[in-house]
């Protein structure tokens, strides 16, 4: 999951933006969560060892219509059809189970991965 400083609303996981920055303000490291850069979701060293663009699963809309070129180029160089149409935002879902409803509807990549955390 990506959320935006601009983004007010809950996200999935139950937090507001402002509490996520909190668990990572001040070079904090929490696993799970870290910060980055717009141009970072599009790059070629996005959380690579970690398998890529293909772990993101939600981002709110205003973020995935700024990066919408950007990553849907970098999702065909990766060979993923229609990958931002299988990225959920606030106006598909709000919460961890809509969210994995809307996942395994739209047949997400993420859900053949490893988790990250065990």
């Amino acid at each position: 999951m990506i959320v935006n400083r601009g983004y007010s609303g809950m996200t999935p996981i139950g937090m507001k933006f402002s509490t996520i920055a909190g668990m990572i303000g001040g070079g904090v490291q929490t696993p799970g969560f870290m910060g980055i850069g717009v141009n970072y979701i599009s790059s070629k060293k996005f959380l690579k060892g970690d398998g890529g663009i293909r772990r993101i699963v939600w981002m709110p809309k205003e973020l995935k219509d700024r990066v919408r070129e950007s990553l849907g180029k970098r999702a065909e160089e990766e060979g993923i059809a229609d990958f931002l149409d299988k990225i959920a935002d606030e106006t598909i879902c709000e919460d961890i189970e809509c969210l994995l409803e809307f996942l395994t509807q739209v047949d997400h990549p993420a859900l053949q991965m490893e988790p990250i955390i065990k």
